[in-house]
């Protein structure tokens, strides 16, 4: 049986936060969104008179796999990293596997 812990994380600067990774942490790079912002400074007079304003977005996805008696441990891990200025998603997945002589007993 194994568990995966994804964590999306998104903000306006490269996360540093991410520093101890356990070894079995694979970090996947996200494409970057960026948006620029014009916005005229007099808008009667001079129109040339513009200022440009840009947002960058950086996106990153974290796989973490781990056994299900070590998830306490990594959700620890994760909770003491302070994720400042950055928001993030926690999406889990489990796998599991049926025993046969317990799946025969139950039909």
């Amino acid at each position: 049986m194994t568990t995966k812990i994804c964590v999306a994380i998104r903000s306006f600067h490269h996360p540093n936060l991410l520093w101890g990774l356990p070894p079995s942490t694979r970090r996947i790079a996200l494409p970057e969104s960026r948006v620029l912002y014009t916005v005229l400074r007099s808008p009667h007079i001079d129109k040339k008179s513009r200022e440009q304003f840009k947002m960058e977005v950086k996106k990153q996805y974290l796989v973490i796999k781990t056994q299900p008696h070590e998830l306490q441990k990594k959700f620890f891990w994760l909770k003491r990293q302070r994720i400042f200025g950055a928001q993030y998603e926690l999406l889990f997945s489990c796998k599991t596997r049926l025993d046969k002589e317990k799946l025969q007993g139950l039909l």
